[in-house]
């Protein structure tokens, strides 16, 4: 009887991670459009609550945005001086704070209508996602283009949003920058900004 059970624990896991785990079409067009699709329909879910809204929006997240070159790229050239300690200790920090505000950006806008209308490959690693939220009586049209990184073509990650014009990340990088310009570069006061972030 043991026996059996030993057996059918691996059979079991792999049937409950495949029924969890969603897999998004491979091009770029139609990744970007079932992945909202997917974020809308849980946060409209009256049958979820809202912390397990908020952990199917992460699991959404950590699947398909390139959070750790995002880290990267907003923490800039300061990084290059960073021991592994603190690098790893920074990553997990911005992960954190990365998922909050992307949860609490989300829900604003659980009840609008998205489309997705065009795409351009910019090159063998990227290509741009056009899409808007549709006008409503609550909120006007906004624009919302998605740099999508495709140097695996069946696996594309989100490494930005340009929303009416304005990069995430880069305004992201900027931010960062003015806390570490404001501290002598110490990467520590930043990293003790993103921990106030995530505890509040």
């Amino acid at each position: 009887m043991k026996k059996r059970l030993f057996f059918l624990i691996p059979i079991l896991y792999f049937y409950f991670t495949s029924i969890i785990a969603v897999t998004y079409n491979s091009e770029p067009k139609i990744f970007i459009q079932e992945l909202v699709d997917d974020a809308i329909k849980s946060l409209s879910d009256k049958s979820l609550t809202e912390e397990e809204k908020k952990e199917v929006i992460e699991e959404i997240a950590l699947e398909n945005v390139d959070i750790k070159a995002l880290g990267l790229y907003t923490l800039g050239n300061i990084r290059n001086n960073l021991d592994e300690n603190t690098m790893s200790n920074y990553q997990e920090l911005f992960q954190k704070y990365f998922l909050k505000s992307l949860t609490s950006r989300l829900t604003d806008y659980a009840s609008q209508k998205f489309e997705v209308y065009g795409s351009e490959q910019k090159s063998s690693n990227y290509t741009i996602v056009n899409s808007k939220i549709v006008e409503s009586l609550k909120s006007p049209e906004i624009k919302i283009d998605w740099r999508i990184y495709t140097k695996n073509p069946q696996k594309p990650l989100i490494r930005d949003l340009v929303v009416e014009g304005l990069s995430l990340a880069r305004t992201q990088k900027e931010e960062f920058a003015s806390i570490l310009n404001s501290n002598n570069n110490d990467v520590n006061a930043l990293m003790n900004k993103l921990q106030e972030f995530i505890s509040n």
